[in-house]
């Protein structure tokens, strides 16, 4: 008589099953939490010599942790960890790939359902815990030998076809009951249905994609052409951009490029020139702007398009709408660089080349006052206006939310340097996690540009940057709290307290605890002098730029009132 494998044998075993399934998928990262009651996965996860396993001891970071990985290599990233307030601490990450669609599978830990509403301890209803955020949420009953193998496989292998079709995170939620701890063993009559598919390497159940380049309309674009366009440049994956900028020069027509796009164009910073009333009329002569990836980070840009009368087509490969202006459109469900290939193979009728290349003095004249109103002295604007002038083009830009990315945004121009950030959600939660995936992924250099209530948000994901095998320098600007507010309208009397609050901190300290790198420059020359030696040594460097509290937005202040006068 053949004996029934224990709780122990079966929680593993569909733990085993559940990882194979997942790599068949992608899956080579996955990123454990301490905790007990998610043993199966982890003991088995560390078993596996094709998978990749990165730990940390703070939910929150391992999440974000999660997120720069998927969202560096393009690949579904796997995250365990135990169940309770564990699984909360997720949502954020969760959130942003919802958003931003990178991949990301929450394995979480579970008491069985007996044990849950009853007062047992570290018992909290999970399931569907994040929500609409998740692409598929799926509950998974207490592994036993009276539910097949192959129900998991196909119910596992369904959430990912969701998740290859839409992007975003899937959850699966798994209830093992005790005992966790043990030897295997018995399971074999249990695995004999999928014995054949163990021994194979494709997923149990397929979903094959089909393309979807019948959504561009040739007959269309043969029109527009002809007329006075525009090219935008959004959030795009790595090698994007070439073919965006290919686009724009066969077209003739300029090429405005968010700082997410990883590309410069003559037209930079134009969230800054676009106040220069002549210029922004001269730019809504155009009667058609595409644009390629969403999220811009430039207020003004996304103001211009809200006003836009002409033909607006949107491209990118994630579903659902992303236009929060509601304007009439056409929906181009496709990535920016088969996308932009297709539009520049069936170009014939070009009419208007050059339409707007009278706006590229413009740019440069903005640029100049941008740089000149920072020549030695240490300030924000002077730092991000320079920053990708000095790093080469191996090296990886991560931005900060808040003010980091908005200056960068206005001042700068990207040199080559592929660029990353969270700008779904765009909060500062879990910004140094996110850079530490993003690294880890790449493998290459890495310049951090981070505000310092940013940096104290995600303080304990310091501790991932501590043995980086490649360079890695985190310019910290440091104006005592929150710069932001000093460009929006808020209260003055209660500025300090309810917005700004500062905290009269300096990160050295934080640079010790964690044996990082640390200098503190007091020029502009000195920074770029300690940039340099960074990005020359392994490890990880803070460079804490400390600037007066309020400076920045005087400053943005006073130039953008010598720009309109340009």
């Amino acid at each position: 008589m053949t004996s029934m494998p224990n709780q122990v044998s079966m929680n593993r075993t569909w733990a085993k099953l559940t990882l194979e399934a997942l790599v068949r998928h992608g899956v080579t990262d996955i990123c454990i939490a301490p905790g007990s009651r998610s043993t199966p996965l982890t003991l088995e996860a560390g078993e596996r010599s094709d998978l990749t396993v990165h730990t940390h001891f703070d939910e929150r970071g391992l999440g974000f942790l999660a997120l720069g990985l998927a969202k560096a290599s393009q690949k579904p990233v796997a995250v365990v960890v135990t169940s309770g307030t564990a699984v909360a601490n997720l949502l954020p990450a969760v959130a942003e790939a919802g958003l931003t669609r990178e991949k990301l599978v929450m394995l979480t830990a579970d008491r069985p359902v007996e044990l849950i509403d009853c007062g047992a301890n570290q018992a909290i209803d999970q399931y569907n815990i994040f929500g609409s955020h998740a692409v598929a949420a799926v509950d998974l009953p207490s592994p036993s030998v009276t539910v097949p193998a192959c129900w998991l496989l196909t119910t596992i292998d369904n959430a990912m076809a969701k998740q290859a079709r839409d992007g975003g995170a899937v959850h699966f939620n798994c209830r093992y009951p005790e005992p966790l701890y043990g030897d295997v063993s018995g399971v074999e009559p249990y695995l004999e249905p999928v014995s054949d598919w163990l021994g194979g390497g494709r997923p149990y159940l397929e979903f094959p994609l089909h393309s979807t380049l019948a959504g561009v309309d040739l007959n269309e674009w043969e029109t527009l052409q002809k007329q006075k366009g525009i090219l935008i440049a959004g959030r795009l994956s790595a090698g994007e951009f070439a073919h965006v900028e290919a686009l724009s020069k066969t077209l003739g027509w300029p090429l405005l490029a968010d700082p997410q796009s990883s590309g410069g164009t003559d037209w930079q910073g134009y969230d800054s020139w676009l106040q220069h009333v002549e210029s922004a009329a001269a730019l809504a002569e155009a009667d058609v702007v595409v644009q390629f990836g969403a999220r811009l980070v430039s207020k003004r840009l996304g103001q211009f398009i809200a006003g836009f009368n002409g033909t607006y087509w949107i491209v990118d490969p994630h579903p659902g709408r992303l236009d929060c202006a509601h304007r009439p459109a056409v929906r181009i469900r496709l990535s920016a660089g088969d996308a932009a290939c297709v539009l520049a193979e069936d170009v014939r009728h070009v009419e208007n080349a050059g339409w707007a290349d009278s706006l590229k003095s413009v740019a440069a004249k903005s640029h100049k006052l941008a740089q000149a109103y920072a020549q030695e002295r240490l300030t924000e604007i002077g730092v991000a206006s320079r920053l990708p002038g000095w790093l080469d083009d191996q090296t990886d830009l991560f931005l900060g939310n808040s003010l980091a990315i908005r200056l960068v945004d206005m001042f700068s121009r990207i040199e080559g340097q592929t660029v990353f950030a969270n700008r779904g959600a765009s909060g500062i939660d879990g910004l140094f996690a996110t850079a530490a995936g993003v690294q880890r992924a790449r493998m290459r250099k890495m310049c951090c540009l981070i505000g310092d209530t940013s940096a104290l948000y995600d303080l304990n994901s310091l501790a991932l940057l501590r043995q980086q095998q490649h360079p890695i320098a985190v310019v910290l600007f440091n104006n005592d709290g929150g710069g932001i507010f000093d460009m929006l309208p808020v209260p003055g009397a209660q500025k300090d307290q309810f917005y700004r609050m500062p905290h009269q901190l300096d990160f050295s300290h934080a640079a010790a605890m964690f044996g990082l790198g640390y200098c503190r420059p007091e020029s502009l020359a000195e920074m770029e002098s300690m940039l340099g030696e960074a990005m020359e040594k392994a490890g990880t460097t803070l460079i804490e730029v400390v600037t007066p509290p309020g400076e920045a937005g005087e400053m943005m202040k006073q130039l953008f009132s010598a720009v309109k006068q340009i």
